[in-house]
C-alpha cells in the first residue's frame, strides 16, 4: 500500500479540540481526527464521507447525526474518527444523487443501486488497519452498527462494539430499515 501522509495539525471544532492527519491512498484523501492523548484502547469511528447528511443536514440518512455524535464523545473520552472518503457507499457524489433520484421513484437504498450497477455496498476499509498501526494503536472500541466494519479490521482488537443509534425521521425510516434488515446492520 503506497500511502502519503500529511503533517499533523490543530483541529478546534464546536465538538471539542483534535489533531488531524491526512492520509492519501491514490485519489482518495483520508482524516484521522484525534484527541491529542489516545487512551490504550480508544474510542475509535470509521466514518464514510456522506457531503449531504455531514455538511448538508440531509435528514434521508443518519450519516451527520452519527458524526455529530461520535465527535463529541471522542472529544469527551479520547479516541479516534477515521473519516474515509467513501461517498455514497463508495459509489460517488454524481452515482448517489442518481441513486436518490430513485429512491424518490420509490427504490430503497440497496435496489438503487443495483439500479445503476453497484453492489449494495461498495466499500472498502483495508486503509483503517493502516491508520491505526500508524498510531500504534492495538485495540480499539469501535463506534458502529455495521458488522462489515468489525469483519475487516485486520491485527486490531476489537474489544468492544459500541452502538451508534440516532433517532429516526420521516424521511430515513426506510433507510435506517433496509440497513438493518437489508445490510445486517446491528441496532
Amino acid at each position: 500500500m503506497n500511502i502519503e501522509i500529511s503533517q499533523i495539525a490543530n483541529l478546534p471544532s464546536k465538538f471539542g479540540t483534535f489533531k488531524v492527519k491526512a492520509f492519501k491512498e491514490g485519489i482518495k484523501e483520508h482524516l484521522a481526527i484525534y484527541t491529542e492523548t489516545l487512551p490504550q484502547t480508544p474510542l475509535v469511528r470509521i466514518h464514510s464521507e456522506c457531503l449531504t447528511g455531514d455538511a448538508l443536514g440531509s435528514l434521508k440518512c443518519d450519516c451527520g447525526d452519527q458524526l455529530a455524535y461520535a465527535l463529541r464523545l471522542i472529544a469527551k473520552e479520547g479516541g479516534m474518527v477515521i473519516y474515509l472518503r467513501q461517498e455514497g457507499r463508495n459509489i460517488g457524489l454524481l452515482n448517489k444523487i442518481n441513486a436518490y433520484a430513485l429512491q424518490d421513484k420509490g427504490f430503497n437504498t440497496i435496489e438503487a443501486n443495483h439500479q445503476l450497477g453497484f453492489a449494495a455496498d461498495e466499500r472498502t476499509y483495508e486503509i483503517v488497519t493502516f491508520i491505526l498501526h500508524h498510531f500504534g494503536i492495538e485495540k480499539i472500541k469501535l463506534l458502529t452498527n455495521n458488522p462489515k466494519k468489525i469483519d475487516t479490521i485486520e491485527d486490531v482488537e476489537v474489544v468492544e462494539r459500541i452502538p451508534i443509534i440516532m433517532e429516526t425521521n420521516p424521511h430515513n425510516e426506510g433507510y435506517i430499515k433496509v440497513k438493518k434488515e437489508g445490510m445486517g446492520h446491528l441496532f
